[in-house]
């Protein structure tokens, strides 16, 4: 279930509440009259179920309140409700399914932002993949791996080549190259820090075959990467983070980005082209089957679903 929160102009309160009644789906409507300040109007309250949300959202966006109200919807993780249970039953399909398309475009606009957070954490997790392949340790490639936190902006250029939102993937693209760039950057010049004073020598890249599965990309790449990408976007559709956290251990792009910069200070020229293919087919597979996916869903939803997508 979602809890929605409207706020509408007064002359429109009415409409707003006949859009509410009239949606399977829907319960809990709670009319506030002359509750909100800013914006001015009621506050219309109510409970509304995963596979019915976009058409409600749909009538009241129709309602132009994004214009001059508002329309707020987050997750409820409990609700002891004989009237949300009749709610979800009368919504057709299932609420794991289902796709709330607004709240799904919210939350892959803000993966796809240049953020000091962004840059921290994949720039730690460029310098993690960078030190297990010089040692060379598969656990700290793996945990590299699910510290990364490219796949929201992956996922967003998803969204956008479905949608064709040319801001959004324009946003999401250069989130992806200025974070591995400057990733790739910070762990080069520590890389070079290293080998100036003798910590790192090029004979540790050439004893690592454990390894070398990040510099020899092959069909099973763009495989991992294909089903990978289907998979990221259908926990984020579900809400299922667990899921995610596997989706970051299946694809090479941080370690790809780790490798590249201890080949580029190791003069490893070779390895550098490798690991540089090697992220680019993880990103094109990722790109491929997430947008696929969303394709299907919104297919499919809207077929089978009896809602609109």
């Amino acid at each position: 279930m979602l809890h929605l929160r409207v706020i509408a102009p007064y002359e429109r309160t009415d409409r707003v509440v006949e859009a509410l009644d009239r949606a399977p789906g829907v319960t809990n409507v709670v009319v506030l009259a002359k509750a909100a300040r800013r914006p001015e109007g009621d506050v219309v309250l109510a409970d509304v179920a995963r596979e019915a949300a976009n058409a409600v959202i749909e009538d009241l966006k129709a309602l132009g309140l994004e214009e001059d109200g508002s329309i707020t919807a987050e997750e409820i993780e409990l609700s002891i409700s004989r009237g949300a249970v009749e709610a979800e039953e009368r919504a057709p399909g299932e609420g794991d399914d289902a796709v709330v398309w607004d709240q799904f475009e919210a939350r892959v606009a803000l993966d796809s932002r240049i953020t000091w957070a962004f840059l921290a954490f994949l720039t730690i997790a460029t310098q993690l993949a960078a030190i297990g392949v010089l040692i060379p340790s598969q656990i700290l490639i793996v945990g590299a791996m699910v510290l990364g936190p490219e796949f929201g902006a992956v996922a967003a250029v998803s969204f956008g080549l479905l949608g064709r939102h040319w801001p959004l993937i324009g946003a999401a693209v250069r989130t992806l190259a200025v974070g591995f760039a400057v990733a790739t950057a910070v762990t080069l010049a520590c890389a070079l820090v290293s080998r100036g004073i003798g910590m790192i020598t090029p004979d540790m890249l050439r004893h690592n075959d454990e390894v070398h599965f990040i510099v020899k990309p092959d069909r099973w790449s763009f495989i991992v990467a294909l089903l990978a990408g289907a998979a990221g976007v259908l926990s984020i559709t579900a809400g299922k983070s667990s899921a995610l956290v596997g989706v970051f251990i299946s694809v090479t792009t941080v370690p790809a980005a780790g490798y590249m910069a201890a080949a580029l200070a190791l003069g490893r020229w070779d390895d550098v082209g490798g690991s540089a293919l090697q992220l680019v087919v993880n990103i094109a597979g990722m790109v491929v089957a997430g947008t696929l996916t969303l394709f299907l869903q919104r297919r499919l939803w809207t077929r089978y679903g009896g809602s609109r997508a």
